[in-house]
């Protein structure tokens, strides 16, 4: 049987992939090199922190729509649409005079980047069995992983070195680039079912009465939501509250993005060992242990970075094992509404990031009273909650990525 990567070959230079990590890494590219600006963008703008809220809150929204539009007119059509739009939002950020402009362009570059993921992970539901769904996912993330290793760390040298309207500019390059890519290399993944081309009725009720996407869906929204606050306030925390510089601060994420390239690579090995559930076990284990070593430091060492930098290691060991299982997991069994259940599941991760973020943000205040505490218990809570779906839900449900090698 001939595989997705020799189809692809066939007819276009660039493989799949290929293009797979570098479309889900327009991601970090939007966010991790965002990061090490937010500092000189409020002190220019005002508050930072809004446009990157408004970027999460339109990428979440937005993909409820893309879901269906890629379903109904196909993969290709949408993903190209959203690059082109990635490259003129990231540009009409860099020349943005107030922060209610430079919020506008980031949330459309939310909504851009909401079709490039949705097309992205449907892509692979449409060229994979379900089996093999959780280790494309990690390939594809492992990828992500190197450019979120970069991404902060050019940031924060453009901030220094540039200013921050140059940390824009290069999201609208690397998008276009993208885009050349894609428009030369991406064919149509998408098979309608025969005869009918339009919206199943009932589509999104169909994917919520999945338990299966219900339960590995709660498993990447709830190991994002931690995340996203790491990415929301670990600028606030280090460089405000520990004063570290900007350039020293880009290090953190992008060790992170280390940390995340090996779990990510290691989950590869742990599913065909150990299976998808135990994998997320162990996961679980890992998030919580990370985010108490960080609460260990909060309380008996406030002012020391060593415990929290440990602990976002440890977490982010965790993240990588849980977000190729949550993802592929939650489109498993659906591969009808490959689309839609993509976007589902984006969007809880993105309502849960967005919800948690705005909570834990309304406890820093200008004179960090409260430490790194705001930015550590949603942490704490999400290893929590992890570990509740791991030992508790997942094993209850029959999963279509225990699938056999030889289907």
């Amino acid at each position: 049987m001939t595989g997705p990567t020799d189809i692809r070959k066939s007819r276009f230079d660039v493989g799949f992939g290929l293009l797979l990590p570098l479309l889900l890494a327009a991601q970090p590219v939007a966010t991790d090199s965002y990061l090490p600006a937010l500092p000189a963008i409020a002190k220019e703008l005002g508050s930072a922190s809004t446009s990157l809220t408004l970027f999460v809150l339109a990428f979440g929204f937005a993909q409820l729509l893309c879901g269906p539009l890629a379903d109904r007119f196909g993969r290709r059509p949408v993903l190209l649409a959203g690059l082109g739009c990635y490259v003129i939002a990231a540009l009409g950020g860099a020349f943005a005079g107030s922060v209610a402009v430079l919020a506008g362009w980031r949330t459309l570059q939310g909504f851009s980047m909401a079709a490039i993921l949705v097309c992205a992970r449907a892509a692979v539901r449409d060229l994979y069995p379900a089996h093999e769904g959780p280790h494309v996912m990690a390939r594809g993330l492992t990828g992500l992983g190197v450019v979120g290793l970069l991404a902060p760390l050019v940031g924060a040298w453009l901030v220094q070195g540039a200013g921050w309207r140059w940390v824009m500019a290069s999201m609208s390059l690397y998008a276009l680039v993208l885009f050349a890519l894609c428009w030369r290399s991406f064919g149509e993944t998408r098979r309608p079912l025969a005869g009918d081309v339009s919206a199943p009725r009932g589509s999104a009720r169909a994917v919520f009465a999945s338990r299966s996407f219900r339960a590995w869906a709660s498993v990447a929204a709830t190991t994002y939501g931690g995340l996203f606050c790491f990415l929301l306030l670990s600028p606030m925390v280090y460089i405000g509250y520990l004063g570290w510089s900007p350039a020293m601060y880009g290090w953190i994420p992008a060790g992170g993005s280390l940390v995340y390239i090996f779990s990510t690579t290691t989950c590869r090995r742990l599913l065909r060992k150990y299976g998808p559930v135990h994998t997320v076990q162990l996961g679980a284990t890992l998030s919580i242990a990370g985010a108490t070593i960080q609460a260990l430091g909060c309380w008996l060492a406030p002012h020391s970075a060593v415990p929290l930098l440990v602990g976002h290691a440890v977490y982010c060991l965790g993240h990588g094992i849980h977000q190729p299982c949550g993802q592929a997991g939650a489109v498993g069994d659906l591969p009808h509404l490959a689309g839609r259940a993509v976007s589902w599941s984006g969007f809880g991760m993105m309502m849960v990031a967005f919800s948690v973020g705005q909570i834990a943000a309304q406890f820093v205040d200008t004179g960090y009273s409260n430490g790194a505490w705001p930015m550590v218990v949603p942490m704490l809570l999400a290893g929590c909650g992890l570990l509740a779906i791991a030992f508790l839900w997942l094993p209850r449900l029959q999963h279509p990525m225990k699938e056999k090698e030889s289907t």
